[in-house]
């Protein structure tokens, strides 16, 4: 019979976890907040060639705190990642955009990021790497935060 799994096991393995994430760069080049926003972005500029998205969106969906938020954005619009663009009926409502032109920039870092995931695929198997995403969902759906 197989032993009940314990809390101090699943934090054990969540910080190992955590660990490799940050070891392996998963976001080189970018910094990790950098390189989530810019996934939320770079989704949305391939669903309909625009990619704009509100910043009380990207707080919602990173659960980001709004000034962090904000910092990220900040940096990104430095590095030529992203840029702000006016609302055109609530102006307390900000936008952004990534930057067509520097998306191959994000690319780089996004190709990386995707190299170490398929060889994560590889070492664990297909099947594990959806129990493991769909595990994922599940936490994601129904953490009280």
């Amino acid at each position: 019979m197989q032993e009940k799994i314990q809390p101090e096991q699943l934090l054990e393995a969540w910080v190992k976890l955590s660990g490799i994430i940050k070891n392996t760069r998963m976001t080189k080049g970018l910094q990790y907040n950098e390189a989530t926003v810019m996934r939320l972005l770079y989704n949305r500029y391939k669903e309909d060639g625009v990619g704009l998205i509100s910043l009380k969106e990207i707080t919602t969906k990173t659960q980001m705190l709004k000034s962090l938020v904000n910092r990220t954005v900040n940096s990104l619009e430095n590095k030529g990642l992203l840029e702000r663009c006016e609302s055109d009926g609530d102006r307390r409502v900000v936008y952004v955009r990534c930057v067509p032109e520097n998306l191959k920039e994000y690319l780089v870092v996004h190709n990386h990021s995707l190299s170490l995931a398929q060889k994560i695929i590889n070492i664990i198997g297909t099947g594990d790497a959806e129990a493991f995403v769909r595990l994922v969902s599940k936490i994601e759906s129904s953490v009280v935060r």
